[in-house]
């Protein structure tokens, strides 16, 4: 099940191409700074029914080059995640014609390790793939415990919090954070960085302290603009909920779904245009019927 906790830990990427290249930094990695980051379908499925969606998907452009960037969560070790993984990277190559490089977000030092180690695939005698993620840890993101680092760099500092969610620091990077965004004020940036760290900790032990600073020290984001945002945010969570169930039923019942009609049902934001489409799905022989007027 996909926990609010992991959601926030790849939505970072999402939000702001500020986030890609303080990647890129922490990693001390030999790309460019992003010029243009935009996202791209996270459905991988192909004609069958089974369905395979990575976290996020972002087509990166750079002074340099243009490659995707494949970002996953990951908050304990799994040795099915390679599996998926080199499905992602092979599916996406061959589809975009387009360098990828897989990222994976963990928020303690086991699951880090993990994950930095090459992961081989094929038989015992043979390794046919081998992956090597980039990393994004407790291990190389930094500890962001000064508010004016916060005040300069509210992606970085999210990040911070949410790779270091478990670690020792956390409780001087939350007062940073705090005393960071108290500058700031409440706009619609920091508002979405408040809920996003708010998810990011949200089953560790400092998800009480960041509680209580909302409570007392960030009340003022329990204004109607942040509840604006919380119920944008649900809007945004049922269409697409509403979206995987369109394309699954339509899958499922051997309706072929092209690249163009999975685009055009993902792009669409109108939850009362996809409710009929979700009722459609039941009974549609053909994507003609499901879109016809």
């Amino acid at each position: 099940m996909v926990t609010s906790s992991h959601e926030a830990m790849h939505r970072i990427f999402q939000h702001d191409a500020a986030a890609i290249a303080h990647a890129f930094a922490v990693l001390k990695l030999p790309f460019s700074k992003p010029t243009a980051v935009e996202q791209v379908s996270v459905d991988l499925t192909e004609t069958n029914p089974v369905e395979r969606r990575a976290d996020t998907i972002l087509d990166i452009t750079t002074v340099d080059d243009r490659f995707l960037m494949v970002v996953e969560a990951h908050s304990s070790v799994d040795d099915s995640r390679p599996d998926s993984w080199s499905y992602y990277v092979t599916f996406l190559r061959n589809k975009y014609k387009l360098p990828v490089i897989l990222v994976v977000i963990c928020h303690d030092h086991v699951t880090a390790r993990w994950a930095t180690a090459p992961m081989k695939l094929g038989h015992a005698f043979w390794t046919t793939i081998t992956l090597h993620p980039l990393v994004l840890g407790p291990s190389n993101v930094p500890a962001v415990t000064d508010p004016a680092v916060v005040v300069q760099d509210l992606p970085l500092a999210a990040l911070s919090a949410v790779t270091h969610a478990r670690e020792a620091e956390i409780g001087a990077i939350l007062r940073a954070i705090v005393a960071g965004i108290r500058r700031l004020g409440g706009n619609e940036t920091t508002e979405f960085y408040v809920e996003l760290i708010e998810q990011g900790i949200s089953n560790t032990e400092a998800a009480e302290t960041w509680r209580k600073y909302m409570a007392v020290d960030l009340s003022f984001f329990r204004s109607e603009s942040a509840q604006k945002l919380r119920a944008q945010g649900r809007a945004q969570g049922r269409a697409e909920r509403c979206v995987e169930d369109v394309l699954m039923i339509l899958r499922h019942r051997g309706v072929v779904v092209t690249d163009e009609v999975a685009d055009r049902i993902q792009d669409c934001d109108d939850e009362d245009q996809l409710a009929a489409w979700l009722r459609r799905s039941l009974d549609v022989s053909s994507v003609a019927e499901l879109f016809a007027e």
